[in-house]
């Protein structure tokens, strides 16, 4: 059975709503504390509780959700994202902004390059871009061009725009649709790739259980040549399709949606299915995804190639980006009163294909590599026996911690872990670790301010005695890494800006916390 879930646009349309818990009451007025548009995106500490990160991605006011795959253009990344400047007003709609980014951690605003409701089709909602090397589109080679999801009249179809000055700025195309809607209440999201094997223009677009294939010559005129079906997993948003280059040599294909699991107990963020694709349709080698985080805010995530030095693309690495929220809770962010915004993401990965000792391929995320840039401080700890609980003397609100939790498998202990953003008293805390009693990794929310109440689990080897664990933790969100990052918990937290201790814990028999390490992160 479908899971049924409310519409994400009617969800934006309907104002700014409550704040959660974890809301400073008192604090002075959100539209006195929204940074200017010049800031660099990460912003700038207005109050003394901000949840302003100090390392990831946040819109400089107001407003952001879906990403949009970001381009590689002379030397940087143009990451656009959908951007609502009404937000705080009570305003609906989006637009779509600009950052620019040469490292996947620093971005600089570049503000908004393709406005809402620049015509009577209404505002920009997701899509892709393209550049258009061989001028197909027919505005020149090298122009860059937006496949755009507009509804007017609530009838979702898919818009051409297109840029003559690298991505900048953006025009209508035309106010008719390039795929215009067949009669179907839910087609959105184009994302479109270059089909090098067929030299023409392939479209994947979320239609409700579906992703309807297309293809084109010229990006105006597309055909229907195939389509992907599932249909439980709740509605597919933001389809993503690519080939990447597995650790042992061999290539694969890979088909991404975001998708709803909660109602069989799977998450609610980026399902990924790896198999082969010739054109027209995508086989996948499984019936069931995998899942690119278990956590509970990792959605509308989009995917991207790497690029080596010289600018070539590097078939073995691919980068993600997910939006730090989810459409249960999008207006429950005290932000909005303490920094004036709403909306971050979470750490841009990058990605691996790896080949599983079940002969399953899969893919693996770290935090990407030029985080480490972004250390202040490092705190090398060594190895810590822990038989009990521990508490640290370092304290940090954005901060990486590390190391391998080790145990005896004949005598092991019944939990491991850590209490992440903890108060001084201990009542408020992120716990992470693993259960080996119950058999798996969790990330609890649930001891600190929250959108909503939750753990996430997923199943852990007790017999292992090993287990690598990284976590990165900020001022709005937790992020855990198990092993080679086959599986990450992301979640949306909201701890006071005196919860910054961490104790280690084992319950019911000692572990080894090895080579622990704690890495202070900011960008500047």
């Amino acid at each position: 059975m479908t899971t049924i879930q409310p519409s994400r646009r009617a969800l934006l349309l309907g104002a700014a709503g409550g704040l959660a818990a974890g809301a400073v009451l008192g604090a002075p007025g959100a539209a006195a504390l929204a940074p200017s548009a010049s800031d660099k995106l990460r912003g700038t500490r207005r109050v003394n509780q901000t949840y302003r990160p100090a390392y990831h991605l946040s819109v400089p006011d107001n407003w952001k959700n879906d990403p949009q795959r970001p381009i590689y253009l002379d030397g940087e990344y143009l990451y656009y994202y959908l951007y609502n400047a009404d937000y705080l007003a009570g305003g609906g709609g989006t637009a779509w902004r600009l950052a620019t980014t040469r490292d996947h951690v620093a971005f600089t605003d570049q503000g908004v390059a393709l406005p809402k409701n620049t015509n009577a089709n209404g505002d920009c909602w997701s899509g892709c871009l393209v550049v258009d090397h061989e001028g197909t589109a027919g505005y020149g080679p090298g122009a860059v061009i937006a496949l755009v999801t507009q509804a007017p009249a609530g009838k979702q179809a898919q818009y051409l725009w297109y840029s003559t000055d690298r991505g900048r700025t953006f025009q209508p195309g035309g106010t008719d649709p390039v795929l215009p809607n067949p009669g179907v209440h839910d087609f959105r999201d184009p994302k479109v790739i270059w089909d090098d094997a067929r030299s023409r223009w392939f479209m994947a677009n979320a239609e409700g259980s579906r992703v309807g294939f297309y293809a084109s010559d010229d990006l105006h005129h597309w055909v229907r040549v195939g389509e992907f079906v599932k249909e439980d997993i709740g509605l597919l948003e933001c389809p993503d399709i690519f080939s990447m280059r597995a650790g042992d040599g061999s290539d694969h294909w890979i088909l991404g949606v975001s998708a709803n699991g909660k109602g069989r107990g799977l998450p609610a963020t980026y399902a990924y299915w790896t198999g082969s694709f010739n054109g027209s349709g995508f086989v996948p080698d499984g019936v069931e995804p995998q899942w690119l985080d278990w956590g509970y805010d990792f959605y509308g995530a989009v995917t991207y190639p790497g690029h080596r030095a010289d600018g070539t693309e590097d078939p073995a690495v691919r980068h993600a980006l997910g939006w730090a929220n989810f459409w249960d809770y999008p207006h429950n962010a005290p932000s909005m009163a303490t920094d004036g915004y709403n909306g971050d993401d979470m750490i841009a990965r990058d990605l691996r294909l790896e080949r599983g000792d079940d002969g399953t391929y899969y893919l693996a995320s770290q935090p990407t590599v030029a985080l480490a840039d972004y250390v202040t401080r490092t705190h090398r700890l060594g190895d810590v026996r822990v038989d009990g609980t521990h508490d640290l003397d370092v304290t940090a609100r954005a901060y990486e911690i590390s190391c391998d939790l080790v145990w005896d498998p004949a005598n092991r202990p019944g939990n491991i872990g850590f209490e992440l953003c903890r108060a001084p008293g201990g009542g408020r805390h992120v716990a992470a670790g693993a259960y080996l009693d119950g058999g798996f990794v969790f990330v609890n929310r649930r001891p600190t301010f929250n959108p909503t109440g939750g753990e996430s689990q997923t199943p852990v080897d007790r017999t292992a005695g090993r287990l690598r664990f990284r976590a990165l933790v900020d001022h709005a969100s937790v992020e855990v890494f198990v092993g080679d990052g086959r599986i990450v918990h992301s979640h949306r937290v909201f701890p006071l800006a005196g919860d910054n201790h961490i104790r280690l814990f084992s319950y019911g028999g000692a572990a080894d916390f090895e080579d622990l390490t704690v890495r202070e992160l900011e960008v500047s």
